[in-house]
């Protein structure tokens, strides 16, 4: 189920005042609160941290330049991850694409198709999270911009429609259409991964 659109943050509300005051202390309060979720959000789209690291440092050099003509008519996180997207497609678009990570190659019993084993070390168990992470990530980075923006948005960031059809600048229809065809596009690139990989031990008959 869908959580509603959150009301404006007054913790927000104040600091933005303050900063559009000349507060640098207020700004760097702002900075502190989103700081973490843009850069993850960095990072599930371009997938590579130093890259991450810097677009995020981007993304709040334009919320600074950009924050005398906040009106405070979108909640303020939303109005920071529209500059955030905003800026990663238009680096996208202008740079040749990385190669995509390849997934690690899966323990066997098939990450994320059975439970761990009740005698699995929590050692194990983690390798197996970590590599079924690649995975996703590796099919995430197969995706084209826009339904990688929307289900990052959506089954990462758990944002709401609402607020990432206005993130993006499209209908709310047109989010829940990106999202489906993402997810389908997600596990069938995950299943045909996993078949590769079967296929690629499975020993000479």
């Amino acid at each position: 189920m869908n959580r509603p659109a959150p009301e404006p943050d007054p913790i927000d509300a104040e600091l933005v005042r303050r900063a559009q005051g000349g507060d640098p202390a207020a700004f760097a309060g702002l900075v502190s609160r989103y700081q973490d979720r843009v850069f993850n959000t960095c990072y599930r789209m371009c997938h590579h941290h130093a890259d991450a690291l810097d677009l995020t440092q981007a993304v709040f050099l334009r919320v600074l330049e950009a924050l005398p003509r906040y009106r405070g008519t979108a909640n303020f996180f939303t109005w920071v991850y529209r500059i955030a997207m905003n800026l990663l497609l238009t680096e996208r678009r202008r740079q040749q694409r990385r190669r995509p990570t390849l997934p690690l190659e899966p323990s066997p019993g098939s990450p994320g198709t059975a439970e761990p084993a009740a005698h699995e070390s929590d050692g194990a168990a983690m390798v197996r999270q970590q590599e079924l992470a690649a995975r996703v990530q590796w099919a995430l980075d197969q995706l084209d911009d826009e339904f990688r923006a929307a289900v990052v948005l959506k089954d990462i960031e758990d944002l709401d429609y609402a607020s990432i059809a206005e993130i993006l600048g499209v209908p709310v229809g047109t989010v829940k259409s990106r999202i489906h065809r993402g997810r389908v596009l997600l596990r069938d690139l995950l299943a045909e991964e996993r078949t590769a990989v079967d296929a690629a031990r499975t020993p000479p008959a």
